[in-house]
């Protein structure tokens, strides 16, 4: 209820009520003009724009500071559990290279694929891949191996999403040795 009071329709249908209130001071609308009052009301907050829907999270950094606590608590948890030699090194790489990722907070939100990828592998792929693993009884352990393919492969990801994260500092980095050369090359020749 208290979300309809301050939405448009609500405002919009007050403002065409309040000119119905106009309109019985001004003697244009007689003894009717309650029900002229409630009709202009009702016409607002029919004709009045819909309030909008969002879909995404308006603040991000919380989500991101949530994203990083996440990961930090994954890495807590490989660290106690009977996981295959490797699967430990393979976690905490991936780790960081999404930390260093959420670490810029101001260039993931820039690019919403990008965090919507960040937050998938680092939420739902990576814990996904570890929680499978280890419900599977110790008995079974021909398992290992498919953990150590999906972390290699989550590991492959991560460097995919990191490219793209880092694409501009790269591509500054090589502009600014091509520049460099450059310029040593005309200071050699004076």
């Amino acid at each position: 209820m208290m979300k309809y009071l301050g939405s448009t329709k609500n405002l919009v249908g007050s403002a065409a009520g309040l000119l119905g209130v106009l309109l019985y001071v001004f003697g244009v609308v007689g003894g009717y003009w309650p029900l002229v009052v409630v009709a202009l009301y009702a016409a607002g907050a029919l004709l009045a724009p819909p309030e909008r829907v969002r879909l995404v999270p308006g603040d991000t950094s919380v989500e991101i500071t949530q994203v990083r606590a996440d990961l930090a608590a994954l890495l807590s948890t490989v660290e106690q559990q009977r996981l295959p030699e490797g699967a430990a090194e393979f976690v905490s790489r991936i780790a960081a290279v999404l930390t260093g990722m959420l670490d810029r907070p101001t260039v993931l939100r820039a690019d919403p694929d990008l965090l919507h990828s960040v937050i998938r592998l680092a939420r739902v792929d990576l814990p996904l891949s570890i929680q499978s693993y280890l419900n599977v009884p110790r008995w079974l352990s021909g398992r290992a191996d498919e953990l150590l393919t999906q972390l290699d492969l989550m590991e492959a990801e991560s460097h995919r999403i990191a490219e793209r994260f880092y694409r501009d500092d790269i591509t500054q980095q090589a502009d600014h040795t091509r520049y460099l050369r450059q310029r040593a090359e005309h200071t050699g020749d004076s």
